[in-house]
């Protein structure tokens, strides 16, 4: 059984060291991650020419009661881009959003091993422009994730993208918050609605 006691201080950007990706690949296939891993793993058998990502050991994987979906994994999730990022879905890469992410989950006073942290377009194609075709595919095969997730209660919807599995969150019984998308071009575009986000998150939290 792999050990889940982590080495690297758990900080924005951590994910940016080698020995801190190397520790977590170490804990993929401990109790509360690896049904996800597998999960993970399939996917990759079934769409090849996607790049899916690793969800974060650290993290609560099935014991979490909040799922945060947001839209589509970005270079640094990539491990085998040219950014060479962390190949995991968390709030530890090296890049704005995730940094973000992780002062809001902070700032909400969320416990990391509450969540779960996904994206409604599930894989990495090496852009980060979508279709309504992957939406659409991706809102479907969150079907086969959420039973995976017995103990999430809540779903924050983060991002117009992920808005787009309203319906089908609602309809499977969850508790549902949206907010906006914690990337640099809310921030830019939007700061109220940016600022606004771990508001938003902690009301989530107190469903």
């Amino acid at each position: 059984m792999q050990t889940m006691t982590s080495t690297i201080p758990d900080a924005p950007r951590s994910l940016r060291k080698p020995e801190a990706i190397a520790e977590r690949e170490r804990m993929l296939f401990a109790r509360h991650i690896e049904p996800l891993s597998r999960y993970v793993d399939g996917l990759r058998a079934k769409y090849p020419d996607w790049e899916f990502q690793d969800f974060d050991p650290l993290d609560g994987g099935v014991d979490a009661d909040m799922l945060f979906l947001l839209e589509k994994p970005g270079p640094k999730t990539s491990a085998t881009g040219k950014q060479k990022g962390s190949g995991f879905i968390s709030r530890n890469n090296d890049d704005p959003t995730a940094e973000a992410l992780f002062r809001f989950m902070v700032q909400a006073g969320i416990s990391r091993k509450r969540t779960v942290l996904w994206n409604v377009i599930p894989g990495w194609n090496e852009t980060i422009k979508t279709t309504s075709e992957e939406v659409r595919r991706g809102i479907d095969e969150l079907k086969n994730l959420l039973p995976l997730l017995p103990n999430v209660q809540t779903v924050v919807l983060v991002g117009g993208k992920a808005k787009m599995a309203l319906p089908l969150i609602q309809a499977m019984g969850f508790r549902v918050l949206t907010s906006a998308h914690p990337g640099p071009k809310v921030r830019s575009i939007n700061p109220d609605l940016w600022k606004a986000i771990p508001v938003q998150w902690k009301q989530a939290s107190e469903l």
